[in-house]
């Protein structure tokens, strides 16, 4: 299955940043001691015993401020509960029970999620049990007490909220039918893209419910092959500040991204690629998906015989970091080039689930050894002694190394690239894991 998404709510200044940041290992959303100041949601993978999960952070929930930038952290916080699998509702012991926490309960409640209610800041549980207790006429379970600036009282929250995943898988079903997620700013075109693929002659074979998370997902056939299509049309939000809108779209491309295996990212061909979209499409990347890039409202651009050089040159610029997506040009409104999306979609997922022999892999490697060589440091050479693949979707390779130190990104991409070159693998990422071995003698 999909790793489950798990949100961060609560009253504005309650921790939910430092907890955070406790858990994903790094600095990562801003801390300050002023409400308000994580207006945004971000998100990080996160491992515990074993259970990989998606953690979101969310803004503080005001339930009753008509303030506007307090309002449009509710609306955000509230996507994040409507996408969330499991809820870990945040309060504060300091401040104590208060009305607003149990507005928020309420909202909570009726979203019909799991909810660990855990109590923030409890510095000193033999002082503070008495208080800690009184969290419990919230009436939504045990509070766990823990303290995000300690670290402390972690692992029985954690281990509550993994336990709750059990629930999840059983509701999962194993279906191979290739998943395809639609992702990208406001008005690019995603609604026009599922709308135009359902009814240009291609049979809708079922319209399902998107489960636990706010997505509809569409089943279609083309060439007697079906495919599920994620709409994520959803993350389109009216708002007058232009940020609130971005910010909105990367929470829906997260938990969209996170059930597919292939993403198309929509950029629109009139605006041009911008950095939004390559936030948006570093998120398929980060997770190891097949990724398309679909320019959409290709109708509307005046060509000339170096127009498409010239997208292509900006995408491969602004998408630095992926230069293996797929590029595609097409037009929503008219259907151009839209056989090329299934076509695509075919070569991304076959490539996503392509396996090496390990003899030919060593052959490269080799190869790629003596036209460049390793690097060294003080006097010792790395030395790559053995490749093999372990896994797809993406390929996954391990290479074996006499000290991994040595053994620097660049190089890595340089042997990547050597693997490219013999096989291709457009439209997925590769990863490599560097082991280190001791050197036969």
């Amino acid at each position: 299955m999909s790793k489950p998404i798990v949100a961060i709510v609560g009253r504005p200044n309650v921790g939910k940043s430092t907890l955070f940041n406790a858990l994903a290992g790094e600095m990562i959303s801003i801390v300050k001691d002023t409400p308000g100041v994580t207006r945004d949601r971000i998100y990080a993978n996160i491992d515990w015993t074993g259970h990989q999960f998606t953690m979101i952070d969310t803004g503080g929930i005001e339930p009753d401020s008509n303030d506007i930038i307090l309002k449009q952290m509710r609306e955000q916080a509230q996507i994040a509960i409507d996408t969330a699998d499991v809820i870990i509702f945040m309060t504060d012991i300091k401040q104590g029970l208060v009305d607003a926490d149990s507005k928020v309960a309420d909202m909570l409640r009726r979203s019909g999620k799991p909810i660990v209610l855990v109590v923030n800041k409890v510095d000193n549980f033999q002082k503070m049990e008495a208080d800690v207790y009184e969290f419990y006429n919230l009436g939504i379970g045990d509070p766990y007490a823990i303290s995000s600036a300690n670290k402390s009282g972690f692992g029985d929250m954690l281990d509550q909220v993994v336990e709750y995943f059990d629930e999840l898988e059983d509701l999962d079903e194993d279906d191979d039918t290739p998943k395809v997620a639609i992702i990208g700013k406001p008005n690019v075109g995603k609604s026009s893209i599922i709308n135009k693929l359902a009814g240009d002659n291609r049979a809708i074979v079922s319209d399902i419910a998107g489960t636990t998370r706010d997505a509809i997902d569409t089943k279609l056939e083309f060439d007697g092959k079906e495919y599920v299509f994620i709409d994520t049309a959803g993350m389109r939000r009216k708002s007058k500040v232009k940020e609130d809108i971005e910010r909105y779209s990367v929470i829906r491309a997260v938990t969209a991204v996170e059930r597919a295996d292939v993403v198309i990212v929509v950029i629109d061909a009139v605006e041009g690629i911008t950095e939004q979209d390559a936030k948006i499409a570093g998120i398929a990347h980060d997770n190891g998906k097949g990724i398309i890039v679909a320019v959409n409202k290709w109708d509307a651009i005046e060509k000339t015989d170096k127009t498409v050089y010239k997208y292509k040159e900006d995408i491969k610029k602004i998408l630095s970091f992926m230069p293996y997506a797929e590029v595609i040009f097409i037009s929503a409104k008219t259907g151009q080039r839209f056989a090329k999306i299934f076509e695509a979609i075919d070569v991304v997922i076959s490539n996503a689930t392509l396996r090496i022999e390990t003899g030919t892999l060593n052959q490269i490697m080799a190869e790629a050894v003596a036209l460049q060589q390793p690097p060294s440091d003080k006097g010792r050479r790395l030395k790559l002694l053995y490749i093999t693949q372990v896994g797809v979707k993406p390929p996954t390779f391990v290479i074996f190394v006499n000290d991994r130190q040595l053994m620097h990104f660049s190089y890595t991409r340089y042997i990547e690239n050597k693997i490219r070159e013999a096989f291709g693998f457009t439209g997925t990422p590769l990863k490599f894991i560097i082991r280190e071995r001791k050197e036969e003698k």
